[in-house]
């Protein structure tokens, strides 16, 4: 299989973003310091703060350990939530450099309210997958358990990506779920299967291997119904466009995407 490289798409735009900017000056091999460096050169050293869906939660943490590792005057600071609840924060004047959304339709609510440096560009994507405790305790097989009404089921609320991409996928079979709880963000849903509250539920396959052995994940078919793509974009109005352009860059690097990769997410072609 061939390494994941970097989506031309995302290059094309992080390209656009660091000329436009015209802020960066150090590379991956260069440690930036304050101020100006040799013959004027600019240094990055600031705080990057980064709105990032939940499902980002554990990968976007270590690129940003790796992030602060090259650029010592750098530190990068995540809110992490579903990404609706982030999208509404950032249109009610959150001071925000950079958002990296579970779904295109919450980055749009975002582009719309006219509040983003460029086109936003899709970085990875993500699709879903049931999730059991340990053992799978409730003997779960399949889609079609989640419409018995003897198990307990876990699922995010429609209005958020995840719970969006559920209902896509129960659709596609036909089915009607019959959860016995909602959640806001797909991280509270896969804690209840962590906890053994839940007998099944559906959250990203990032997720199911993240929870390592505290969980067991099931392949289904309808899962290819919906694909959820992450778009990142830098905001207009950024504190630091700098700094946050650099990270863009470093999270659409070859180093990057290897990490995304590893995790399980998928890097789109072409």
């Amino acid at each position: 299989m061939r390494p994941p490289g970097r989506p031309p798409a995302l290059q094309s735009v992080v390209l656009g973003l660091l000329g436009v900017l015209g802020l960066l000056g150090c590379g991956a091999s260069d440690p930036p310091t304050t101020g100006a460096g040799t013959a004027g050169e600019e240094r990055i050293s600031e705080t990057v703060t980064v709105f990032a869906a939940a499902s980002l939660t554990d990968v976007f943490t270590v690129l940003g350990d790796r992030f602060e590792a090259e650029h010592q005057d750098v530190t990068v600071v995540f809110n992490f939530a579903a990404s609706s609840t982030l999208a509404q924060q950032i249109t009610q004047g959150a001071p925000v450099d950079v958002f990296a959304s579970a779904s295109a339709a919450t980055m749009q609510t975002v582009v719309d309210a006219g509040l983003i440096v460029a086109e936003p560009e899709v970085f990875v994507q993500n699709t879903l997958q049931i999730v059991v405790p340990a053992g799978n305790p409730g003997a779960v097989t399949g889609l079609e358990d989640f419409t018995n009404p003897d198990l307990i089921i876990a699922l995010c609320s429609a209005e958020v990506p995840c719970g969006a991409a559920a209902v896509r996928v129960f659709e596609a079979g036909g089915l009607t779920p019959q959860p016995d709880t909602l959640e806001q963000d797909v991280r509270a849903v896969l804690t209840k299967v962590e906890l053994g509250e839940v007998d099944a539920a559906l959250v990203y396959r990032t997720d199911v291997l993240a929870a390592g052995e505290a969980v067991e994940g099931i392949e289904f078919s309808q899962s290819s119904e919906a694909v959820n793509d992450y778009p990142i974009a830098l905001l207009a109005g950024s504190p630091n466009p700098g700094a946050a352009a650099a990270l863009v860059e470093f999270t659409a690097s070859p180093a990057g995407l290897d990490v995304l990769a590893a995790a399980g997410f998928q890097i789109p072609e072409g």
